[in-house]
């Protein structure tokens, strides 16, 4: 009987590599939920290092397109993921790239959801299924996934981040780090929030009642 890598699955195991497996299933998993657990239409993976080498033999692009639907490690459709993506569906391309100074096991994801919305986002399996998404939207990040998110895109001025802070805070959020980059000087700006607990669906829709707030994602913990 043929025994498939993926017959056997675990909690934090997929196939023979913790990196080029378990991890890139986060990695699909964080983009999944950094796009509101949307529908995907099209998705580009830029594939850096040895994922680019691992692609199938490892299962690498079955377990990004997997956790970019939703999937968990112990989901037995990871091994169909590809066929089933497709017949959602969804447009899907993998390209050897070099992304230059990063993680040998990194992979730039790049989405356009059936309605529309379009995100990006860059993350490296730094081994034994752990995750670091390094970049969100542009915007330099740094997140294991262990804590839920709140990723705010808004116009770059005076006050905004305190604002943000201060709402938080009002609802009893505790933040654990913050990071912002900006386009440029009062252009658009991304401001990325990890949190201890669990954001309020109430601290999203304030924030979005703000006139210069653009969007609000909230991401729950992914590892």
């Amino acid at each position: 009987m043929n025994i498939s890598m993926f017959d056997i699955l675990g909690p934090v195991m997929i196939g023979p590599s913790s990196s080029h497996t378990a991890g890139a299933q986060r990695i699909g998993k964080a983009m999944y939920m950094i796009c509101g657990k949307e529908e995907v239409k099209k998705v580009t993976f830029h594939l850096h290092g040895s994922f680019s080498h691992t692609l199938s033999g490892h299962g690498t692009d079955r377990a990004l397109v997997a956790g970019l639907m939703g999937m968990d490690a112990s989901d037995a459709r990871i091994r169909n993921s590809l066929e089933i993506a497709r017949e959602k569906g969804m447009e899907i391309t993998f390209i050897p790239d070099d992304l230059g100074d990063v993680h040998p096991n990194t992979v730039k994801v790049l989405v356009v959801t059936k309605s529309g919305k379009e995100f990006s986002m860059i993350g490296s399996s730094v081994g034994g299924g752990e995750v670091e998404i390094v970049e969100i939207n542009g915007t330099k990040a740094k997140s294991s996934g262990k804590y839920p998110s709140i990723i705010v895109t808004h116009i770059d001025r005076l006050g905004v981040i305190s604002k943000i802070s201060s709402i938080l805070a009002h609802n009893e959020v505790n933040i654990v780090t913050m990071s912002n980059s900006r386009e440029k000087k009062a252009g658009m700006a991304t401001t990325m929030v990890e949190t201890d607990h669990a954001i309020p669906l109430s601290v999203k829709e304030e924030l979005e009642e703000l006139d210069y707030i653009k969007q609000v994602v909230l991401v729950e913990k992914f590892a």
